[in-house]
């Protein structure tokens, strides 16, 4: 019985990292580490505490919440919730990160097939979503139990033979705080802590029908606990990896785009071999969190929007759709959308998960004033 235990937080833990792990976090630890170089320990420290710490922290205050995101965000009341929850999703589904993973997998690409079309690319990755999508049910095993293994054996080719063969080492003395608000500030743009909040449902249900069967239905907090160490433990290590091989490379690295930065490392240190490798840890990468995206969207839609008069296929068509649209602004334009938005509303995202999970802890009841004093406060700050 401890054993099934033990196997349920595993495949759920390494679920939690496959989600997590898409467009974003490919991106922005190399585009970090390039930048900062000798300074990456301070840097990855900020990144570590928003986009790992912080993301994994609200995934477990949201299992206090049994991953009813309507619940968590009614406490800024009904509707100002329902508004955050409808531009959280989105930032995180077809205007921003579902698209952004398309994209990225295309710029990767394009790097060995010049002629590749990103219109028929984006069709085709619409095609491919919706087939692993269509059953509701079977998403968490899919991820944990078959995309995550290919997707870390691709990811430990390129970290293992970069980490033991890079051209230089890395003089990690500087310790500045400029470099740390730099990689906290880098940290929002994988927008993590959005995608916890509706990660949290997909997560509960399946820990719930597992230890269910299992016969250990009060151990779903806990389990969600282990599980999400495991998760921050694995990508705080990937993180950390492609972190310190774009800084151990960026003399080489100067002019590069941020969408290929993967592909260009990946060419270094690989050779020949780089076009197939790289390729599909990209894929892998982004295919397993547009999988997850794409079904918290459509689950979404078809409950607090069209009331369950609409299905799940079809809200997962409509969200599908929207995303081959927003497609079609590149990796570039996507990014530079989403940048204004995240800068103002991330941080009021970021107070009202904390506010909730000291309600639920020390029965600290403030809510509104101190999510939406943070909110103006932003809003202000980003004009002047």
């Amino acid at each position: 019985m401890l054993g099934k235990f033990k196997s349920i937080s595993i495949s759920s833990g390494l679920a939690m990292f496959a989600m997590f792990f898409g467009a974003g976090n490919v991106v922005f630890p190399l585009i970090v580490g390039r930048a900062v170089e000798g300074g990456l320990l301070a840097a990855m420290l900020g990144l570590f505490f928003t986009a790992v710490l912080i993301p994994f922290a609200g995934l477990v205050s949201m299992t206090l919440y049994e991953g009813n995101y309507i619940a968590f965000f009614k406490r800024v009341g009904l509707r100002s919730g329902f508004l955050m929850l409808l531009l959280i999703i989105g930032l995180i589904g077809p205007f921003g990160g579902i698209p952004r993973c398309i994209t990225l997998t295309f710029a990767t690409l394009h790097l060995y097939i010049p002629g590749l079309n990103l219109v028929w690319f984006a069709i085709g990755s619409i095609v491919l979503i919706f087939l692993c999508c269509f059953k509701e049910n079977s998403v968490v095993d899919l991820l944990g139990l078959v995309l995550t293994p290919l997707l870390l054996l691709f990811l430990g080719i390129i970290l293992v033979k970069g980490l033991f063969f890079s051209p230089h080492s890395l003089d990690l003395e500087s310790f500045k705080k400029s470099q740390f608000v730099y990689g906290l500030t880098e940290g929002y743009n994988t927008m993590d802590l959005l995608a916890a909040f509706f990660f949290s449902s997909i997560v509960c249900e399946s820990l719930k029908s597992k230890l269910k069967a299992a016969g250990r239905s009060a151990k779903i907090l806990s389990t969600a606990f282990y599980a999400s160490c495991i998760g921050a433990s694995f990508l705080a290590i990937i993180y950390m990896g492609f972190a310190w091989l774009a800084a151990s490379h960026s003399h080489l690295l100067v002019n590069v785009a941020g969408d290929q930065l993967l592909a260009k490392i990946g060419g270094l240190i690989l050779g020949p071999l780089a076009g197939f490798v790289i390729s599909m840890a990209v894929g892998m990468a982004c295919l397993t969190t547009a999988i997850g995206l794409s079904t918290v969207s459509a689950e979404f839609i078809e409950r607090h929007v069209f009331k369950e008069k609409l299905g799940y296929i079809p809200c997962l068509i409509i969200v599908l759709l929207v995303t081959g649209l927003v497609s079609m602004l590149k990796f570039s334009g996507i990014v530079a959308m989403l940048s204004p938005i995240l800068t103002i509303c991330y941080p009021a995202f970021l107070t009202l998960c904390i506010v909730n999970l000291l309600h639920k802890t020390m029965g600290y009841k403030p809510v509104k004033t101190p999510v939406f004093t943070v909110l103006v406060v932003m809003l202000i700050s980003s004009f002047f």
